[in-house]
């Protein structure tokens, strides 16, 4: 078992679980969340849900610790951010569709007043 600083098994699992599993569910539900115009308070109590569920494939695939805090934690913070990147994505298209008469899209993840 080689722990780093963010993986607790390998770098590969990591990769797998955290980044590729646990990210891109995050990143689908931060749009799930921005599509029905939900607060960020509550994308935060779906991650930690989430969260419980990548740590559980960490144990039961690869033996890694179900109930570590310090991994939890990396491992929430990680698809968190995932999670606010998939719903400001989402918020930006809104925000540029709906109200087109003031913003226009400024980046994939911005929008900005339009020029009068």
């Amino acid at each position: 078992m080689e722990n780093g600083l963010l993986w607790e098994v390998s770098i590969a699992e990591f990769i797998v679980v955290t980044l590729i599993l646990g990210g891109g569910t995050a990143w689908m539900t931060g749009r799930a969340v921005a599509s029905t115009w939900r607060t960020p308070l509550q994308l935060v109590w779906y991650m930690v849900l989430l969260n419980l569920a990548v740590r559980f494939i960490h144990f039961a695939l690869f033996e890694g610790t179900l109930l570590s805090g310090y991994y939890f934690a990396v491992d929430f913070l990680v698809i968190t951010f995932f999670a606010f990147l998939g719903m400001r994505f989402t918020r930006a298209g809104q925000i540029a569709e709906q109200y087109s008469f003031a913003f226009v899209r400024s980046g994939p993840f911005g929008w900005r007043a339009k020029a009068k």
